[in-house]
């Protein structure tokens, strides 16, 4: 075969020329364009991790605001329940002067009620005593003949009227 007859003649040509397209790549791509493929992947790997660390500490942050927004919500919460409760009592109380109020009204009218009627019933009652003690006198007058003093006759009405 005259192709391998030929590769002693070529042999040492060809490694030749091997080794200068590998020392010729090896230097492109070994020196060259490796080095820099790998300061990219370690910028990109920096800056993935300055990102992720960037990251957790804004969650950090966002985790404390809200716990902080949290406590001052239940502190506005617990004023306004304060604010609530002081309202109602406050309330309640304003309700309780204004019943006082109407009470003291009311007592105050019955007391005077109280005191016309006892005072109508006393009226009435002197009158009763009255009519009763005239009406006593004209009965003694015309049944027996004797006429009786308005005092003695007032002093026997009040004593049956006492005694019923």
């Amino acid at each position: 075969m005259p192709q391998i007859d030929q590769l002693a003649e070529t042999y040492s040509s060809q490694i030749f020329w091997l080794l200068v397209f590998f020392g010729i790549t090896f230097f492109v791509v070994g020196r060259g364009m490796v080095p820099r493929v790998m300061d990219t992947m370690d910028k990109r790997s920096k800056q993935i991790a300055d990102d992720i660390s960037a990251a957790q500490s804004a969650r950090d942050q966002a985790d404390k605001e809200e716990e902080a927004w949290r406590v001052r919500e239940n502190e506005n919460r617990a004023r306004a329940q304060a604010l609530i409760s002081e309202a109602k009592a406050e309330a309640a109380a304003k309700s309780e002067k204004k019943m006082s109020a109407a009470q003291k009204r009311l007592d105050k009218k019955l007391e005077e009620a109280d005191a016309r009627i006892a005072e109508a019933r006393d009226s009435a009652l002197t009158e009763i005593e009255a009519v009763a003690t005239e009406a006593a006198q004209d009965i003694v007058a015309q049944l027996a003949g004797i006429k009786v003093t308005k005092p003695a006759a007032n002093a026997a009405v009040k004593e049956s009227l006492a005694h019923g």
